[in-house]
């Protein structure tokens, strides 16, 4: 057996001091992904003693890693599909709150508002989303907190509603605001995808609530939460908008 060298034990050494400085198990999952495959030279010369010094570096390691992934991120490849005899029942509800507090959103008062690079601004209603060409698809929810689950998922492929609003598909990002104040944000080479999905049922029935009403983003390419739930604004932009927990050191590409 080679014996470790001074280099492998200085990077175990940082690797650990540096992942006990995050509060959360699930970022700290990714970080140690993303430094051991190749960040860990972020942290040359990096002091710590120094939390900022530290988080910094962790920070551009997350950027660092972003790229890594985009670069690699392949629009054609298409995400596992499963039968219906696969899918998991139930699925699990997931949020940062618990179930007594999911957004009840009106369906009638409902609408959709697109803003940002867009030619059509217009407001979209339910029964107008409704109307779009529909796919469903069964597929599996990764979750950074190490479980997954298999569903069906049914709406409008998010490429055909991008092209309907005349929306700029040279922009670099989409961003999503939702009934529950979570935001999130995604590139446009993956919101092009053609398993990228607004969401309006679930299982061939209206999306429930606890899955999130009206209308989710369904991106079987990426980590669960970069699929935002109850789902009221849309916009594109080329500025970065960040994302609920993107804001608090997770990684923004997200993929799975």
């Amino acid at each position: 057996m080679r014996k470790p060298t001074h280099q492998t034990a200085d990077r175990d050494i940082i690797l650990r001091e540096a992942l006990a400085r995050i509060d959360s198990p699930a970022r700290r999952r990714f970080l140690k992904g993303s430094l051991t495959l190749g960040g860990l030279s972020l942290l040359t010369g990096c002091d710590l003693g120094d939390s900022a010094g530290v988080e910094g570096a962790l920070r551009r390691i997350d950027r660092f890693n972003d790229k890594v992934q985009a670069w690699l991120f392949d629009p054609k490849r298409l995400a596992p599909t499963y039968d219906e005899s696969e899918m998991t029942r139930p699925f699990p509800f997931n949020a940062f709150y618990g179930l007594d507090r999911v957004p009840q959103v009106d369906a009638d008062g409902f609408r959709l508002e697109v803003t940002g690079l867009v030619a059509d601004r217009h407001p979209w209603s339910l029964t107008e989303l409704g109307a779009l060409p529909q796919a469903d698809q069964v597929t599996r929810h990764i979750c950074v907190e190490g479980w997954s689950a298999i569903g069906k998922w049914g709406g409008v492929p998010f490429h055909v509603f991008l092209k309907r609003i005349g929306a700029d598909l040279d922009a670099k990002y989409v961003g999503f605001k939702c009934a529950d104040d979570y935001y999130t944000s995604i590139d446009m080479p993956t919101a092009l995808h053609p398993q990228t999905q607004l969401t309006l049922t679930y299982d061939g029935e209206t999306l429930p609530a606890r899955y999130g009403f009206p209308m989710k983003v369904r991106i079987p390419t990426k980590l669960g939460y970069k699929n935002p739930k109850h789902v009221q604004a849309i916009f594109v932009t080329n500025t970065y908008p960040g994302g609920y927990w993107e804001d608090q050191g997770y990684n923004w590409f997200g993929g799975s």
